[in-house]
């Protein structure tokens, strides 16, 4: 039984396949010109979907690629090439542009799907390491992601050409999205359930408390009351309103703290003679995570969410907001 190779051999192996897609990268990017602004018009002028169509480790590439034009603004799908010539073909139309994937550009299943190209009438972009190939002179724009070595010392598993093509996607999706304005708000629409998502599109609204899970207490409620409305609401603090519910104070745990350092009596005093009177607030349109950034801000653990006539409509603790992963 053979020695194992020593750790530097290990990192220098590791190192070398860096080393080689790196450089193909860079050759990669160096080559680009007319045909991707060519194929960058032909993705924007796109009324359909984009479809990528790929076999093998190229349907791998081709599958992320079109997820990346989904979540960035440009509708797209992924169809295998082997199941588009058994009806998958059927998911494209007129409308649509197609992005074929194949390094030798001879890929059977994709050429065998060429005559429904032509006769729906639509682009193909191919992406390919051989230009004379027949998807290349077929194609309605050719993206040469050619690479003159492999990190594979055999030269046989894809790596850096499947490399280059992945990066060759990136930069098509990305510039798509700088030149259609796609915002950081957009792409949280796409993406609802990660934390990019909950910080850019839950509100204030959304996370506030409301009704009875809000301590309220009028100006002359005595402070042991206002106390006891503290404790069964459990949040720290309770809101002192007026009859018509606008806000005029709030009486916090660490109001009570310097109460009590003053000898005043629980029991007579009216909770508006020690209430903190002009606290914090934010309306209900705010996006939760300015919510936060205010309590974070001026070291408090809850907010009155009011009105422009301050009447109040909630209250939003941290906790809510921790449970809600923004933090």
């Amino acid at each position: 039984m053979s020695q194992p190779p020593n750790p530097q051999s290990l990192l220098q192996f590791g190192k070398t396949v860096f080393d080689i897609e790196a450089r193909a990268i860079q050759t990669l990017k160096d080559r680009l010109g007319d045909s991707f602004v060519e194929a960058c018009n032909t993705l924007l002028a796109c009324k359909g979907r984009i479809i990528a169509v790929g076999l093998g480790k190229s349907g791998h590439i081709a599958r992320k690629i079109a997820s990346t034009f989904a979540s960035t603004g440009s509708p797209s799908f992924f169809v295998h090439a082997a199941e588009a010539n058994h009806g998958d073909a059927g998911m494209i139309t007129k409308n649509d542009v197609l992005i074929a994937i194949s390094n030798s550009g001879e890929t059977t299943e994709l050429v065998s799907i060429l005559p429904l190209i032509k006769r729906l009438d639509i682009p193909l972009i191919c992406l390919s390491g051989a230009p004379n190939s027949v998807l290349a002179k077929a194609a309605t724009v050719y993206l040469d992601v050619s690479v003159s070595e492999e990190a594979c010392p055999l030269g046989l598993a894809p790596t850096s050409s499947t490399t280059a093509t992945l990066v060759m996607g990136d930069a098509l999706a990305i510039t798509l999205l700088q030149a259609r304005g796609f915002t950081a708000q957009d792409f949280a629409l796409y993406h609802p359930g990660g934390q990019l998502g909950r910080r850019l599109l839950l509100k204030v609204s959304d996370v506030m408390r409301l009704g009875n899970a809000v301590p309220k207490v009028q100006p002359e409620t005595k402070l042991h009351d206002a106390l006891l409305e503290i404790t069964q609401k459990r949040l720290g603090f309770t809101t002192v309103l007026n009859a018509q519910d606008h806000l005029q104070g709030i009486y916090t745990d660490g109001d009570l703290r310097r109460t009590l350092n003053q000898n005043v009596d629980v029991y007579n005093t009216p909770v508006s003679e020690v209430m903190s009177k002009n606290p914090k607030t934010i309306s209900v349109d705010k996006l939760a995570m300015e919510a936060l950034h205010f309590m974070e801000l001026y070291k408090i653990t809850s907010l009155c969410v009011v009105d422009e006539d301050k009447k109040l409509e909630g209250v939003v603790h941290i906790h809510d907001l921790l449970t809600a992963g923004l933090a």
